[in-house]
């Protein structure tokens, strides 16, 4: 049945909101037609409702002071290291395995789901422990940069709902779910009724929209198929389907788990046809991995407008498999970068992006035919392409006029830092020296819909 509906993460930009703040220096994006766009002296203006007003030449400020209505004394001017960038999307990452991130990596994925991942997320049924661990998580991946994150949390409810109270509260832009799940022969105890799972994901989905958090929304989350009954998933994506909602899973990650689908699901042509007949394969739907998807899936994933979340430290870490993804691309499928903790052991996109260039260098190796990523399409998967994987682009994912301004200001030499820029490092270099070396320390300020995100206020 559908639920009541909001206006979520969404908003047009009115240009009578009045101008709030306006930077001046240097600014690197993604395009639809630049993998990496370098914007030196550049000023960009952000209205009172977080939305980009004008990016345009530094030359023409004195006229931009004049259309726009503010005052030139009050441009902020960043340093001679500096730079924005857009913020950085998390597509696929477990809030609830938080707690265990870089440790327990000696196993393979149902090996590991097992032993480590079920029983510590049986826990979470503890509202203290959740609001611990989701407080503690939120707040490392905004201080890494990552100001659009999609969650899983677990089957309870409550928890789930506190998660996305918390993104909120921390000004983090959030795709929520409770985890769906009736089949787990392997820890009985963590699992639910067929009923209860439908039940407790209606009223997850309605308490998180009656909150009306502006830019925090629910994502239907059946674990995946090996978790879930065909009636379970059939039920999720009707409730996806009659309230127009997100849809997460996994899909493909290991070779056992694509064997053992084909087995729970004999009548189903693969793994990706799995979703596709319980109407789980929508143009909002994000599946994680995908490593072992052949060009058939493929083909079915960009018919259908789906996503894939490349989850490179995971799928290395848990000897699951390496996404090809100039195979992805070359089937028009939507990818972004996700960290996909705690199979990941980084909760920072900047880890996704190195180990998403390392594996498509290893496959390079095997298959000396195909070219490596650049560090400038993985900049791109990691914000323009992130954000079109959430099917979020028309709000966030670069400094598009009307869009948000979600950003972070990057300084390469902050006092203390992890990297070293020369005289003769020009901005491109710089951006690269930050993508391979940099880490929080580099990132000085986060910007979710112009509210500063990062440092933290004190309040929280």
């Amino acid at each position: 049945r559908a639920l009541p509906t909001f206006a979520i993460m969404s908003g047009r930009h009115d240009t009578a909101a009045g101008i709030a703040r306006v930077y001046r220096g240097s600014f690197v994006h993604s395009t639809r037609d630049a993998a990496l766009e370098i914007l030196n002296d550049f000023v960009l203006g952000v209205d009172k409702s977080g939305k980009i007003t004008f990016i345009e030449e530094g030359k023409n400020v004195d006229r931009l002071a004049q259309e726009q209505g503010f005052n030139t004394a009050d441009v902020e001017n960043l340093g001679p290291d500096e730079f924005f960038m857009p913020g950085m999307v998390d597509t696929h990452i477990h809030a609830s395995q938080y707690t265990y991130m870089g440790t327990a990596l000696d196993l393979p994925l149902l090996q590991w789901l097992n032993t480590y991942t079920f029983p510590v997320e049986s826990r979470y049924q503890d509202l203290k422990f959740a609001r611990d661990v989701y407080t503690k998580v939120v707040k490392r991946t905004l201080r890494n940069g990552t100001t659009t994150a999609c969650y899983f949390a677990t089957i309870h409810t409550d928890a789930s709902l506190l998660l996305g109270q918390i993104a909120d509260d921390l000004g983090q832009r959030a795709l929520v779910g409770k985890v769906c799940m009736d089949i787990n022969p392997m820890v009985p105890q963590y699992k639910e009724l067929l009923d209860e799972s439908k039940d407790e994901t209606l009223r997850f989905i309605r308490e998180l929209l009656q909150k009306k958090y502006p830019r925090v929304k629910p994502v239907v989350t059946p674990r995946f198929a090996v978790s879930c009954s065909s009636s379970l998933l059939d039920a999720l994506g009707e409730i996806a389907r009659s309230n127009g909602l997100h849809i997460q899973s996994h899909i493909s990650e290991n070779k056992e788990e694509v064997e053992l689908v084909k087995q729970l699901f004999p009548d189903c042509l693969s793994y990706t046809d799995v979703y596709l007949k319980h109407g789980l394969l929508t143009d909002k739907t994000v599946m994680a991995h995908g490593c072992h998807l052949t060009d058939e899936e493929l083909k079915i994933f960009h018919k259908n407008g789906a996503s894939i979340s490349h989850c490179p430290s995971s799928n290395i870490s848990l000897m699951s498999g390496i996404l090809n993804v100039r195979n992805v691309q070359k089937h028009k499928v939507k990818l972004g970068l996700g960290t996909d903790v705690a199979g990941g052991y980084s909760a920072s996109i900047l880890d996704a992006v190195r180990r998403a260039i390392d594996t498509s260098k290893v496959l390079t190796i095997e298959h000396p035919q195909l070219r490596p990523l650049t560090f400038e399409e993985v900049f791109w998967l990691a914000t323009l392409g992130g954000s079109e994987a959430l099917s979020l682009d028309d709000r966030i994912g670069n400094f598009e006029v009307g869009k948000d301004f979600d950003a972070l200001r990057v300084n390469v030499s902050v006092p203390g830092g992890p990297l070293d820029v020369f005289p003769e490092d020009v901005l491109k270099v710089i951006v690269e020296k930050f993508l391979n070396l940099g880490d929080d320390r580099n990132i000085v300020e986060v910007y979710v819909a112009g509210r500063k995100a990062v440092p933290f206020s004190g309040k929280e």
